[in-house]
């Protein structure tokens, strides 16, 4: 059996597609869906149960599950940049991490787990991912997702699992996130219902406004990254998850414009007072360890990926993937 955690949320979800598609369907997916709509993830999905991830912990603690797993993916994270609850941030993002990987390494069982890219903060010393001891995350899921990184590397765990840092990933199956989406979900919605995109101005005089830039990466590309990590498992430790080329929020905007086949309309407003601080203006995957694995991939360049996620998922009555 496979565990899949965070299995209807939006990587995982997308992930659990990829396994049925492979045929793997003896899948535990553990998640947390109280109120959200991201159920509506699992339509179609193959997979042997579904269990609350509270009651999955405990189970794993009563050793419930020895000698049924085989792997574990870890996908269950809380990615809100902007929680307020540290506590349960590091409870979930830290604690849980830690007591899934030393069940999977005294196990020698295979163990994926979700880094960040928010653990580099401003970017002040590069994105690579051979470098951990000084980052300085700039808000506390960052900084939730850098003390496992560091924990696994001193108790010399890192080179039995793997880490993935993704940079920002946007796809199908991420429309339950609100706030949370991408802002190509967010485009498109805003250029159905109001003809404009709104982007941040820029506070920083060498970035014009919508001229910061991220490494954006398609889902499906991270899907075929995360499926050969899954079934080689051969290089271990942390790897960067992007495309390495950095783009504008203006290339995204003007590519959801063109995949919507609409005149390009961009209004550019302040940000939120709370983002302003620990907003980043410059993210961009150094893939040299990626590209030189096991898991090298040729990814869809930013139009490619944009044009697919509008005009076969969020142009359609039922969108998910």
């Amino acid at each position: 059996m496979i565990v899949l955690t965070g299995g209807a949320g939006f990587i995982g979800s997308c992930f659990l597609k990829k396994l049925n598609d492979k045929g793997i369907s003896d899948i535990l997916v553990v998640d947390r869906l109280s109120d959200s709509t991201k159920w509506k993830n699992l339509i179609g999905k193959e997979f042997d149960d579904y269990t609350h991830k509270v009651t999955f912990r405990d189970n794993l603690h009563k050793g419930f599950y020895n000698n049924k797993i085989e792997a574990i993916i870890h996908f269950g994270a809380c990615s809100a940049t902007t929680e307020p609850d540290v506590d349960y941030l590091f409870d979930n993002n830290l604690s849980y991490t830690k007591e899934l990987a030393l069940y999977a390494v005294e196990r020698n069982l295979p163990f994926i787990y979700a880094s960040s890219a928010a653990t580099y903060g401003d970017g002040a010393l590069g994105y690579s991912d051979q470098i951990f001891d000084d980052l300085k995350p700039l808000n506390a899921y960052g900084m939730s997702k850098h003390l496992f990184d560091l924990w696994a590397i001193r108790k010399g765990i890192i080179d039995k699992i793997i880490g993935i840092k993704f940079f920002n990933v946007f796809g199908p199956n991420e429309y339950h996130k609100e706030g949370m989406t991408s802002m190509v979900y967010k485009s498109f919605h805003q250029v159905r219902d109001t003809a404009k995109v709104k982007l941040f101005r820029s506070y920083k005089e060498n970035y014009k406004d919508g001229e910061q830039q991220r490494d954006f990466v398609y889902i499906k590309d991270a899907i075929e990254v995360l499926w050969n990590m899954f079934e080689k498992y051969t290089n271990k430790g942390i790897f960067n998850l992007g495309t390495g080329k950095a783009r504008s929020w203006n290339d995204l905007a003007e590519s959801v414009f063109k995949a919507m086949k609409k005149d390009i309309h961009i209004e550019y407003v302040n940000m939120p007072d709370n983002l302003i601080n620990q907003y980043q203006y410059f993210t961009e995957a150094d893939t040299n360890k990626l590209m030189t694995s096991d898991y090298a991939h040729n990814f869809l360049t930013l139009e490619e990926s944009i044009d697919d996620y509008v005009n076969n998922h969020l142009d359609l009555e039922f969108p998910y993937f």
